[in-house]
């Protein structure tokens, strides 16, 4: 066993991401609010609760209305940081600068580069009809198309952000008013986006024509929420109202609120990641509990891939759910028999190789006193490069195992993303090059399966695949792909490069 792990590892060594793992990653997180004295600190906790959807920086921009010297004064406010939430916006000091009743902010990942505060979002600019913030969860998937265009007409790019192409489509928009001009910036764009923009007393939704990435509406009360995920109403005490629908533009003011429909009515197809990986477990997403649906994946991964064995061990945390469904279903119990640690920041394990190595076990440690002498299934939620599993498996074999059984909650993904997930290209996908074999002994399991795509859309509460309503954004393990790839198509290697 030992042989075939280390020739496995020799034949594939795929270079580790800059987190030093092989995690999938998403790009953002997004929250507004509109007619609350305390929108910015709103803003900061809703935020908070949508963490894991970014951590290289986030910002907030306010609006503000007020009365001086007898004449209306309107002015914009901007903060923004690198690093976690709490590292800067649970300072007093920094919430009392963003004055006002209106409110967008965001939390970034970005697909590729190096972190850098000109990319922190939201974007800020200042058009003719007035000031123009704009926070966007996704990727385009013809961003670099209209850069290049709107370059070779003159256009200025400070940043290196798709995000950026919209506030310039907007502002050499020739329409009155500033909805006509979002429209009109959104029908020129494609790929997945939800956005979330504030203008002169004005807050602007939109969600893609199929739906990609979530946004839902809240309220608190008078005052109306827009986020990514149903857990940042949670956190502010808000109750949730609906989801802006696929193809929707949402606008809200002192009047009220109104919705456009500048598409043709389309299928919806939202991520399926969001239900295996991304959104918190305590989501709700298309009327489902994240949590229930992974569980359930873990339901259908038992009855498709049973595995006789001692102990069901999550690989924490993303593999909980999935491995408390599988132990219901095998009647098999459930342990952690991996302890992870949650203080382990990216830095401490970037700076060297010869510290690099020691990432999993930083961030896991065996329960060996447990699993000693056991036969064990690991639960585990998706496979990219299969670095990580590997380190895991050895893991298990050095804490005294006798039998490690892999099993991944989704299936092999065999396609790269160009919608906001950070993966990497098909070259380094391990299931893209190897076969479910090849797999096993790279990883050095001593089985290994996955969930299928039927599986996945029974978890979620249909009856497989061919029972489209809807059907979910699958492309990372299908390769079908839901809107055009113009850059992709045109040649680019890849996403829009977020260079520092």
């Amino acid at each position: 066993m030992t042989e075939t792990r280390q020739r496995g590892a020799r034949d594939w060594n795929p270079e580790l991401s800059r987190y030093g793992d092989d995690r999938l990653r998403e790009e953002c997180g997004v929250f507004g609010i509109f007619g609350h004295s305390e929108a910015a600190a709103l803003t900061a906790l809703g935020l908070h609760a949508l963490q894991h959807r970014g951590q290289e920086g986030a910002g907030i921009v306010t609006y503000e209305r007020d009365v001086e010297n007898g004449r209306e004064v309107q002015r914009f406010h901007s903060q923004r940081h690198l690093g976690l939430v709490g590292d800067y916006f649970n300072r007093a000091e920094v919430i009392q600068k963003l004055k006002g009743h209106v409110a967008v902010g965001h939390n970034r990942y970005s697909t590729t580069g190096e972190p850098h505060i000109k990319n922190v979002q939201p974007l800020y600019a200042d058009i003719d009809t007035g000031g123009f913030a704009v926070a966007h969860n996704g990727n385009l998937t013809n961003a670099l198309t209209l850069r290049q265009e709107l370059i070779s007409s003159g256009a200025i790019f400070p940043s290196t952000s798709d995000t950026e192409v919209i506030l310039h489509l907007v502002s050499r928009s020739q329409k009155r008013r500033i909805v006509e001009r979002f429209i009109e910036a959104i029908r020129q764009i494609e790929g997945a986006y939800a956005l979330v923009a504030i203008t002169n007393d004005m807050m602007i939704a939109a969600r893609d024509p199929v739906g990609i990435r979530p946004l839902v509406l809240g309220r608190l009360g008078s005052s109306y929420i827009l986020a990514s995920e149903t857990c940042a109403l949670d956190i502010v005490g808000a109750k949730f109202e609906r989801e802006i629908e696929n193809g929707e533009v949402v606008v809200i003011t002192q009047d009220g609120i109104e919705s456009h429909r500048p598409f043709p009515k389309r299928p919806a197809r939202p991520c399926i990641f969001e239900y295996i990986y991304f959104a918190r477990p305590d989501s709700i997403i298309g009327g489902r509990s994240v949590y229930d649906v992974r569980k359930q994946m873990g339901v259908q991964l038992a009855k498709e891939s049973p595995a006789e064995v001692d102990l069901v061990v999550p690989i924490p945390d993303s593999g909980v759910p999935a491995a408390i469904g599988y132990a219901q279903q095998s009647g098999t119990p459930f342990e952690l028999g991996i302890i992870r640690n949650h203080y382990v920041g990216r830095t401490f394990i970037e700076p060297e190789q010869r510290i690099r190595a020691f990432g999993v076990k930083l961030k896991h440690s065996a329960n060996a006193g447990l699993i000693k002498g056991k036969r064990i299934v690991l639960i585990d939620d998706s496979v990219v490069r299969g670095t990580t599993s590997m380190k895991i498996v050895q893991l298990m074999y050095d804490a005294g195992a006798r039998e490690v059984h892999m099993r991944i909650s989704s299936p092999p993904i065999t396609h790269s993303d160009y919608y906001g997930i950070d993966t990497p290209t098909r070259t380094q996908l391990l299931a893209a090059n190897h076969t479910l074999e090849e797999m096993r002994e790279f990883m050095g399991a001593t089985s290994l399966a996955f969930l299928s795509v039927d599986g996945i859309y029974r978890a979620v509460g249909y009856n497989g695949r061919d029972d489209l309503s809807p059907q979910f954004t699958d492309h990372c393990f299908t390769g079908e792909y839901p809107t055009e790839l113009t850059d992709q198509n045109g040649g680019s290697p890849k996403q829009l490069s977020l260079l520092a």
